[in-house]
């Protein structure tokens, strides 16, 4: 169990999936945590479900596209909690859909959540990391930027994140000098409420299954599967690393069975 007492950690899109449960295991960890997201409604249920008390936690209610989002998260982190000391970069969208089909609102609608979220978020919190002498990013990126699957045909996500993971490693060797460190985890697929955003409950119980072979371990990752990796960079186990993209996908970028 990794310790994260007396530090503070911003998570965007916390209010499902992958970032619910990297809040949920920040602040079991000891950590006060600012969450953010769209939907007002999930995010106060989260921070009830993380602390009942409201004393370790903090929502913020926004687009992550526009940077003031950002900015705002960290001004909440700095009122409430004293500054920031750890930012987990999740917030994305997925939906797959044929390149050819694709048009300009849609790619605006990845690259400026997936990319421009990120990029501007990373900057907010490097600056209050800064006046704290260092701190850890960690973003999560995607196995189709790394590898293309035409089965879930992607261009827009897949550039975007392909975005991420070379921003990964400018950071890391701008913010070094700043003791800030940034690494990236890229995951296959992962059960969470992001496909019910394009399917419907019961198309994604048809679906999803058919994709555990896909994996070469043999199944579908769980939000749990990512938050480990997650916390293990966060945290001063992982100290000396710094401008990594880390595949956490079932071995799928190793190669084929």
């Amino acid at each position: 169990m990794h310790n994260f007492s007396s530090k503070v950690a911003i998570v965007t899109g916390g209010s499902s999936g992958i970032g619910k449960e990297i809040a949920r295991r920040l602040a079991e960890a000891g950590a006060c945590v600012v969450i953010g997201g769209r939907d007002d409604v999930k995010l106060t249920q989260v921070a009830m479900d993380i602390d009942r008390s409201g004393r370790r936690v903090r929502t913020v209610v926004g687009d992550i596209a526009d940077p003031a989002t950002a900015q705002a998260m960290v001004d909440v982190a700095t009122q409430a909690f004293g500054g920031v000391d750890i930012l987990i970069n999740n917030a994305g969208v997925f939906r797959p859909k044929p390149f050819l089909d694709v048009d300009a609102q849609e790619y605006d609608w990845f690259l400026d959540i997936i990319l421009k979220g990120k990029f501007f978020m990373a900057q907010a919190a490097a600056r209050a990391m800064r006046e704290r002498g260092g701190g850890a990013i960690v973003q999560v990126g995607s196995m189709w930027a790394i590898q293309a699957i035409g089965a879930t045909p992607s261009a827009a996500y897949s550039a975007a994140n392909a975005g991420v993971h070379a921003l990964t490693r400018n950071l890391a060797i701008e913010l070094a000098p700043l003791q800030i460190r940034i690494n990236t985890v890229a995951p296959a697929v992962v059960e969470t409420p992001v496909y019910n955003t394009f399917m419907s409950d019961e198309q994604v119980e048809q679906t999803l299954p058919g994709f555990h072979a896909f994996h070469p371990l043999g199944r579908n990752g769980k939000p749990a599967d990512i938050a480990e990796a997650v916390l293990f960079l966060a945290s001063s186990d992982a100290s000396w690393i710094t401008g990594t993209v880390l595949p956490v996908d079932g071995g799928v970028t190793a190669g084929r069975t």
